[in-house]
């Protein structure tokens, strides 16, 4: 509870106190705002932005940077590891991370991460350590950025349950995903509990509807058929016949616009965690609904089409198997130690038709 008076250390790590140190914030220019930023972000460079010995709890991550700058969302890498390990836990976009892919600057709002108009960049996610946090930010953008203000909020000295988890994620990119194969959107291996996704998508067919895919949770040894299995992609994160730009604690969608066929989505399991044991693998189908009439004449007999639910035999509507875009993040909580991930995409395959 907020107010229970623990034996903890709060502590701080941004541009001025970059180890968090007591009594040590805020001494460059004798105080008067000498050093808020790192500046500039060399190109090539990565950063340490936090290393903390001891076990704690990261509690509040707030970031901001020059706006409007595709490049800088999708190209700065935000890694983190834990207790020691050479393998990051935490392999992300800062734009992804924080719920906005795409390069898009926009308002989003959740319980979890949050980016004020565009512009700040906040993250509540608990993240507890044992023995060693180290976070870093690497500037693959090519270029030069002018800035990076930064505030790592954590205590020291917290008591972590032996059951605890480590936070862990993961940023993934097919452009375009081959036709007739699901998206995956994590592959995890260790025990643990699923905590959200953030998606993106292209659509590369904007003529009709792409958000029919199921998302499947293959758990614990699932191998032909998954566990818990969805409706479609809008229903995943709690909408209903299509999208609108809209956040809510838990889910929602900050960019959508049909004409271009962006999307930006994103669903947190707070309320409805998804526990695993030993494996779990995350994909969502490529499935659209649209005219038949339309299908077939653009796609031919490759489109594979099938009577849309609830459609009349006499109907011009259907499902059929698409390829579009995909990127996404995943977020959980998993045992070291952390696997390590597949090859993370480089800056060409990242930022290409953003």
């Amino acid at each position: 509870m907020l107010y229970e008076l623990k034996d903890l250390q709060s502590r701080a790590a941004n541009g001025e106190n970059q180890r968090g140190e007591k009594g040590r914030g805020g001494m460059a220019r004798g105080g008067r705002k000498g050093c808020p930023s790192i500046s500039p972000v060399k190109a090539g460079k990565t950063y340490t932005l936090l290393d903390a010995e001891g076990s704690g709890m990261v509690r509040h991550i707030w970031f901001t940077f020059p706006p409007d700058d595709k490049l800088a969302m999708r190209n700065l890498i935000l890694r983190m590891y834990w207790d020691n390990q050479d393998t990051p836990s935490v392999e992300a976009p800062i734009g992804d991370f924080f719920g906005l892919p795409h390069g898009v600057n926009r308002d989003m709002q959740s319980e979890y991460v949050q980016v004020v108009e565009g512009k700040a960049y906040n993250c509540w996610i608990p993240m507890p350590f044992r023995t060693h946090a180290r976070i870093t930010v690497e500037n693959d953008s090519g270029k030069e950025i002018n800035h990076l203000f930064y505030q790592i909020d954590y205590t020291l000295g917290d008591d972590i349950p032996l059951n605890a988890g480590y936070f862990h994620a993961q940023f993934r990119r097919q452009n375009p995903c081959p036709k007739y194969s699901d998206y995956t959107i994590a592959d995890i291996r260790g025990k643990g509990v699923y905590l959200g996704t953030v998606l993106g998508v292209r659509s590369l067919y904007t003529k009709s509807w792409w958000g029919e895919g199921e998302m499947k949770f293959y758990l614990d040894g699932d191998s032909d058929y998954p566990t818990i299995c969805g409706t479609g992609t809008e229903d995943y994160i709690g909408f209903a016949w299509g999208m609108l730009e809209k956040c809510t604690p838990q889910s929602g969608c900050p960019y959508c616009d049909d004409k271009k066929g962006l999307y930006s989505i994103y669903r947190f399991h707070g309320r409805d965690p998804v526990y695993f044991q030993d494996s779990l693998r995350l994909t969502v189908q490529q499935i659209g609904c649209g005219a038949r009439s339309e299908v077939l004449r653009d796609f031919g007999k490759e489109a594979d089409v099938t009577s849309a639910w609830g459609a009349k035999e006499d109907e011009d509507i259907c499902y059929y198997e698409r390829s579009d875009d995909y990127c996404s993040t995943a977020f959980w909580y998993q045992t070291l130690p952390t696997a390590p991930f597949p090859p993370f995409p480089d800056r060409e395959a990242r930022s290409r038709d953003i």
